[in-house]
């Protein structure tokens, strides 16, 4: 019998976007439960059972989904657990999650979103660091559903 060997990939990418919005309007749109929950839970290849929002430091996050048929796994629970580290009101978010897929951790990540004054508008600059585990998604993948719901977010606004 052979051995399988772990491999955890490190990754970190960074997106800007620009909205035409203040930072004060950007930045509410992560600290209002139903506000977030649409732009970042709803509207993806997954069924979402659960979403939860404490906006505070130390406050967690919590998404359960079930994937949906359109993905290659089908009604496999995914979860994605976090807490809040900072906040500094109307100028950035850091925060920390775990994912995981069945009864399986993929990630770990630590995700920093700064709202930076631009003109009159607002230049988003989101920082995302994770660890990838065996059968995870990868820093690809991971880039590509991020860059989704910025557009959502930017949707949303």
């Amino acid at each position: 019998m052979t051995s399988v060997s772990p491999e955890t990939i490190h990754d970190t990418f960074t997106i800007e976007r620009r909205f035409p919005q203040s930072p004060n309007t950007v930045f509410a749109a992560f600290s209002h439960p139903a506000t977030k929950r649409r732009w970042f839970a709803d509207g993806h290849s997954q069924i979402v059972d659960e979403y939860s929002l404490d906006f505070r430091v130390g406050g967690r996050e919590v998404a359960r989904y079930r994937m949906s048929d359109a993905t290659p796994f089908p009604g496999l629970p995914l979860v994605s657990d976090g807490v809040t580290l900072d906040i500094v009101p109307g100028r950035r978010i850091i925060s920390a999650a775990t994912m995981t897929l069945g009864d399986r951790p993929i990630s770990a990540a630590l995700a920093t979103f700064e709202f930076l004054p631009d003109g009159s508008g607002t230049k988003l600059l989101f920082t995302h660091q994770a660890a990838f585990f065996e059968g995870s998604d990868g820093p690809a993948m991971r880039k590509q559903g991020w860059t989704a719901i910025l557009d959502q977010l930017a949707q949303a606004l």
